[in-house]
């Protein structure tokens, strides 16, 4: 009784610390990998995932309302929806053609018949020197700010950050899901021991009983012909 409880427990963590390994480590390898194949195969464009782009916050342009390390989660929209006062992310004019910027829109203009953002940091003196162009725009700022956990993103862009954050959840995963089976082979292989044990206990007390009926057959016959003699 007391094993079977020791193995109901045993099992009874073991599906904790899946469930657990599951919730964290599952989503995590998910968004993971989609982001890093989506950057593989568009190198001129920023990973989505689910229409939501983290975006990795590398200056303080917008502190207070985003610092330096944060991760901010943009969303994809039209630049006709686009409005006064948004803040988008935008392919930078002025930059290598990768790096992304994402200021408050203080004024839309008509540039050569297209829409065109007039842009600022709301911790810079001076809007930006370039408009950006409709089709420089990535995405506009959701409000959802994760603090510190850009450094987090940048570290698992490293190899590094790779295996730890994608190769070992793996393993993690794997091995969890070998030593569930192992020790389920186990406590079956215990439980038909077991149950052995016990047939033979019950063989053996079945024995035992038919050798003392036989005893008591005889002694019941002689004292039969004893009284037939008399």
């Amino acid at each position: 009784m007391m094993k079977s409880q020791k193995v109901s427990e045993q099992n009874k963590t073991l599906t904790i610390i899946g469930i657990v390994l599951c919730v964290i480590l599952v989503p995590v390898l998910i968004v993971n990998c989609t982001l890093i194949i989506k950057s593989l195969v568009n190198k001129d464009e920023v990973p989505t995932f689910v229409g939501l782009m983290p975006m990795i916050v590398l200056t303080d342009s917008m502190y207070p309302d985003i610092k330096s390390g944060d991760l901010i989660i943009c969303t994809e929209i039209d630049p006709e929806d686009v409005q006064k006062d948004d803040v988008i992310s935008f392919f930078d004019p002025q930059g290598n053609g990768s790096s992304v910027v994402t200021h408050k829109v203080i004024e839309i203009i008509d540039e050569n018949g297209k829409r065109a953002f007039r842009t600022q940091g709301i911790n810079n003196n001076a809007p930006d020197d370039i408009p950006v162009s409709e089709d420089k725009l990535v995405g506009r700022y959701t409000g959802l700010r994760l603090p510190a956990v850009g450094k987090i993103a940048l570290f698992m862009q490293t190899t590094p950050g790779l295996i730890v954050c994608v190769v070992v959840p793996i393993i993690l995963l794997v091995g969890y899901d070998i030593l569930r089976r192992k020790l389920s082979e186990k406590n079956q292989a215990d439980d038909v021991d077991a149950l052995r044990a016990e047939l033979e206990q019950l063989r053996q007390a079945a024995a035992m009983q038919n050798a003392e009926t036989e005893k008591i057959k005889p002694l019941q016959e002689e004292s039969h012909t004893e009284q037939d003699q008399s």
